[in-house]
């Protein structure tokens, strides 16, 4: 699958966690239901995953780790907070980059309809 049709499935996981849980959560716990349903929808999802940050020839282990990153393709940066500012899209090309990843969304599970709280970022290799 590509990661424009993978982004169609995740938001629509993701929407089926936000209709049932509803805002006002902790990030942890929207994290832990959309990797269920992501892999329920047969999806490889990595949760937690360390992202290493390199600079020139040194290596940091452990910098950074990534919410979800599903089918080693998309990142998916979760967020519940009351509104999304543009540091946080910054912050996701910068993982998109060190990933070396195409796309992101970034889900901010506190508002009234999911639709509202998600931003594609787009990292043009």
């Amino acid at each position: 699958m590509r990661e424009n049709e993978l982004s169609g499935v995740i938001i629509g996981c993701g929407m089926r966690v936000h209709t049932a849980l509803g805002p006002g959560l902790l990030e942890s716990a929207y994290e832990a239901c959309l990797d269920y349903e992501l892999k329920k929808a047969g999806l490889s999802v990595s949760k937690q995953m360390p992202l290493p940050l390199v600079y020139k020839d040194m290596q940091l282990e452990c910098v950074y780790r990534l919410d979800l990153i599903v089918e080693n393709k998309v990142i998916v940066e979760i967020k519940s907070v009351e509104s999304l500012k543009p540091i946080h899209a910054v912050q996701l090309l910068t993982y998109l980059k060190l990933a070396n990843c195409k796309l992101g969304l970034l889900i901010n599970f506190n508002v009234l309809h999911l639709k509202e709280g998600i931003k594609r970022v787009a990292n043009n290799l």
